[in-house]
């Protein structure tokens, strides 16, 4: 499975971005998707999740209210939409394949390149 992030860049502190996450492959549907970003110098983090059928979402903490995870499995595509953006989002953003095991979301090997957005204040 290949992993193909857009969608980041510079925005300022209270602006929205999109990102997108296109996957190769006919599994796409059959799987659980992730969002996780990585800042430097700290560990790389799961910022949200979502079911192979989109019926149900879990986000971080920091992100909850501002961010929206979502996918279309028409188009093998996952979303992060975020708003409100804040500079302590600024980070690398990857897009992760993986499985949930009741409510917790279980990462497989396979990531992205990712995509960085940067918030500035």
């Amino acid at each position: 499975v290949q992993l193909v992030e857009s969608g980041g860049g510079l925005v300022q502190a209270g602006g929205s971005l999109r990102l997108s996450c296109a996957a190769s492959g006919s599994t796409f549907s059959i799987n659980a998707m992730a969002w996780y970003r990585q800042a430097p110098g700290k560990q790389r983090e799961l910022v949200a999740s979502i079911t192979s059928g989109g019926g149900r979402s879990n986000y971080a903490d920091s992100v909850k209210g501002r961010f929206t995870i979502s996918r279309d499995n028409t188009k093998n595509t996952m979303y992060l939409q975020m708003n409100s953006l804040k500079p302590e989002d600024t980070a690398v953003y990857y897009c992760n394949r993986g499985i949930y095991s009741g409510n917790y979301y279980h990462s497989y090997d396979d990531w992205g390149q990712g995509t960085q957005v940067t918030v500035s204040s």
